[in-house]
């Protein structure tokens, strides 16, 4: 078994390695949650993997996400029933057996204020009701993930206390899946795969691809390699149209805003409000990490060429304040939000249209030149994606793979490993990012103050900074203030916490 640890010695030797021409079985190209997907279920069927990310994991649309596993029920409303039933299996494997330390059950409150019509209510109450099948065809235990049911406005209050009361018939309070961060569920399955024996390389650009070789630039020393591989993968998301040509997609913009959970009252619970004139849309408030409550999603068509990092439309954040707003007592403003994100969904084209309608169902299709492309998707089903798309490139090139396991191992972290240890006396907030190697980043680590917070206010310790340029393969401030954690989604936060990640970053790489 190889070691999980990420670091600047072990990419230097992997580099090295790269340069003797070796053939390999697998070279995958993007590092968000699907090519680390592919990577970890190619590496646990025993072949020889090479994953390669120009910038860093998770840097596209894998970290611009709800943060959610969701069990389909927004895909039963428009009908999708096969892709709602995949998203409730998938959602069991995280909850329970691949990633249990990073995936939780989140209670959602859909608040009975006198604009919810009878029909809406009905609508959502039919929802639920297929949704709890879905979730029982998937075998999740009720104890795990209860059915719906009415709460008191008493009870929805006391989930939510920024609801509006006047009025308020009580909610429909449901539960689904919810991550603690989605970029560290990337790092984690990368981190797996490397230890399932996989080379994975950032800063390192695929370049003049085909179906069996890549030009691989490492942007870090401006040294090149060709890489003959028996089979490509190309899961580069938003930008697999630069891997292969003949790939067409439709991008849309999911944007989200960011605002002080203290604003709502600290709620326990996430709420769903439905856009007005639709039966299908609806804008969420989400209790997150590091204090703070994510708001959102919109869908908007994003033609272009694509940006590194996309940026929210003044109309979709007054569309989400306009929307949340009225289920508030005291409405939200642009004073309020602290900051936004939005990402890119790598949709397939399929014509016209509007976004929200086009189906997240993935595909997988063979190029030209025999490049293999996994298009579309979501994060929630990232890892029947990866099976799917690893099962025809074994196919096309004929390749000596065992069956996939990917449903029963385990990420880093996960309490059923061995590795992992007991979480006694640690601050909340490091097991729910570590899990089970928690003890590890309090015990590796080599500063002062391993459990001082990296800035005040802020529930990131010092020793988590370090971790993740002696474990996580940071190498830079950037990699560790929007990626290893997620302090720079408020750009207050990031700029009050520079200057100490950038002396614990420095003195680490050395």
């Amino acid at each position: 078994m190889n070691s999980s640890r990420l670091d600047a010695t072990r990419r230097r030797r992997d580099l090295d390695a790269l340069t003797r021409g070796e053939r390999v079985d697998l070279l995958v190209i993007g590092g968000g949650i699907t090519g680390a997907g592919v990577a970890l279920d190619a590496a646990s069927r025993g072949l020889s993997v090479v994953l390669v990310e120009a910038r860093d994991w998770a840097f596209g649309t894998s970290r611009w996400s709800s943060k959610l596993v969701h069990g389909g029920l927004r895909y039963l409303v428009s009908g999708n029933v096969g892709v709602a039933r995949e998203s409730a299996i998938e959602r069991d494997v995280l909850l329970r057996t691949t990633a249990p330390h990073l995936v939780r059950p989140l209670a959602s409150v859909v608040p009975l204020q006198p604009h919810v019509r009878w029909f809406h209510v009905a609508m959502m109450r039919a929802g639920f009701g297929a949704a709890d099948a879905l979730r029982r065809n998937a075998h999740t235990p009720v104890a795990l993930l209860p059915r719906a049911r009415r709460v008191g406005a008493t009870e929805a209050l006391d989930r939510f206390p920024a609801l509006r009361g006047d009025g308020l018939r009580g909610g429909l309070l449901s539960h689904d899946g919810q991550l603690v961060d989605d970029a560290r569920l990337v790092l984690a399955v990368v981190r797996t795969a490397a230890e399932q024996g996989a080379t994975v390389l950032t800063r390192v650009r695929a370049e003049d691809v085909t179906g069996t070789s890549a030009k691989l630039v490492d942007d870090v020393t401006d040294t090149s390699v060709l890489l003959r591989a028996r089979a490509v993968v190309n899961a580069a998301g938003v930008w697999a149209g630069d891997v292969d040509e003949s790939v067409r997609l439709r991008p849309s913009r999911g944007t989200h805003l960011v605002v002080d959970a203290a604003r709502l009252g600290n709620p326990r619970s996430a709420i769903t409000v439905a856009v007005p004139g639709s039966l299908s849309r609806f804008v969420f408030a989400l209790p997150e990490q590091l204090g703070r409550v994510y708001i959102g999603l919109t869908d908007e068509e994003a033609p272009g060429p694509i940006p590194d990092e996309p940026v929210a439309a003044e109309h979709e954040i007054d569309f989400l304040l306009d929307t949340i707003n009225r289920a508030l007592a005291e409405p939200l403003t642009r004073a309020d939000v602290l900051g936004t994100y939005s990402g890119l969904r790598p949709l397939v084209d399929v014509g016209g249209g509007a976004t929200a309608d086009v189906s997240r169902k993935h595909s997988v299709t063979v190029g030209p030149t025999g490049i293999v492309s996994v298009i579309g998707g979501k994060l929630t089903t990232y890892r029947k994606m990866a099976q799917d798309a690893v099962d025809r490139a074994v196919s096309e090139a004929g390749l000596d793979a065992r069956p996939c396991r990917t449903t029963t191992l385990p990420l880093v972290g996960a309490p059923s490993r061995p590795d992992s240890r007991g979480m006694d006396d640690l601050p909340a907030s490091l097991v729910a990012r570590h899990g089970g190697l928690a003890a590890e980043v309090v015990e590796s680590a080599t500063i002062a103050e391993p459990l001082a917070a990296i800035a005040e206010g802020l529930d990131v310790t010092r020793a988590e900074i370090e971790y993740a340029v002696t474990h996580e393969g940071a190498l830079d401030v950037d990699d560790v203030l929007h990626r290893r954690t997620r302090i720079g989604l408020v750009p207050a936060d990031a700029d009050r916490a520079r200057a100490a990640v950038a002396e614990i970053v420095t003195a680490t790489l050395g």
